[in-house]
């Protein structure tokens, strides 16, 4: 017994006059796939509705485009509610392969471009809905709109925005699908 208590105090003893062990360098910080980019947006939809916006403005980072293969079908985009999916996928239908009304990303009105936001805004409107009001630059250009988030479930989505100085998305897709 005196034998195992020595040795265990010998090497106690030499571990603490050892030298620390080296801390594992860092990993490089890579920019999230466009994938996880997504799922981020999920995850934010369940946080509340500043960081789920952030979280949409996040997916369309100029340094890593999304590809086309990751965006659902029209009318099947988890972020969107019911009822703009619903038109969204009319609108697309109506078009038949041509120009639909939605033919860019309704969080920014583009396709592609250098998308920065500035700022959210988020005002209560009812209980299960928001408006956030966003700032963001495209391509260098100062853009305002409103998006209109409704919680279905445990998440937020967007269920309609309104670029300033122009009509309700959901208006625009009526006037199509009506």
């Amino acid at each position: 017994m005196k034998r195992l208590i020595a040795a265990a105090l010998v090497a106690v003893a030499a571990t603490a006059c050892s030298p620390p062990a080296e801390a594992p360098a860092p990993a490089e910080q890579a920019e999230p796939a466009p994938a996880d980019r997504r799922q981020a947006a999920y995850r934010a939809g369940e946080e509340g509705p500043e960081p789920f916006v952030r979280a949409l403005f996040a997916r369309y980072d100029a340094a890593s485009p999304l590809p086309a293969g990751e965006t659902p079908p029209p009318g099947r985009e988890p972020l969107y509610g019911r009822t703009l999916n619903a038109m969204i996928g009319a609108d697309a239908r109506t078009a038949g392969g041509g120009v639909a009304v939605l033919y860019c990303a309704p969080v920014c009105g583009c396709q592609d471009g250098e998308i920065v936001l500035q700022s959210v805004e988020i005002a209560e409107t009812a209980v299960n809905q928001v408006d956030a009001r966003v700032v963001f630059t495209r391509d260098g250009r100062e853009v305002r709109q409103v998006m209109k988030l409704e919680r279905e479930g445990p998440m937020w989505r967007v269920a309609d925005v309104i670029p300033e100085g122009e009509r309700p998305l959901t208006e625009r897709l009526l006037e199509v699908i009506g």
